[in-house]
């Protein structure tokens, strides 16, 4: 499974999600990549209020939806499609 996420520098949330994730990684096996959101302006003004947000085949969950049960719901669905 390929996750993208989207993140800044010195966002203590996205560092909170990022650690979260790692805990499913085991049961979920997936690589990720880190998208800072100042590298692409189009990233910058979608992204800017929402960030962390991991997307999953297009899929999004953005900050507001960041937990433990959400975030395990969200990968054990994307996990049975793969």
């Amino acid at each position: 499974m390929h996750i993208i996420f989207y993140t800044k520098e010195n966002c203590s949330l996205c560092d909170e999600a990022e650690a979260l994730l790692s805990t499913f990684e085991i049961d979920y096996p997936h690589t990720l990549e880190k998208r800072d959101i100042h590298a692409k302006d189009e990233w910058l003004a979608e992204y800017q209020l929402q960030i962390p947000v991991l997307e999953i085949n297009g899929e999004q969950m953005n900050c507001e939806e960041i937990s433990y049960n959400i975030m395990e719901a969200f990968l054990k669905k994307h996990s049975e499609r793969d």
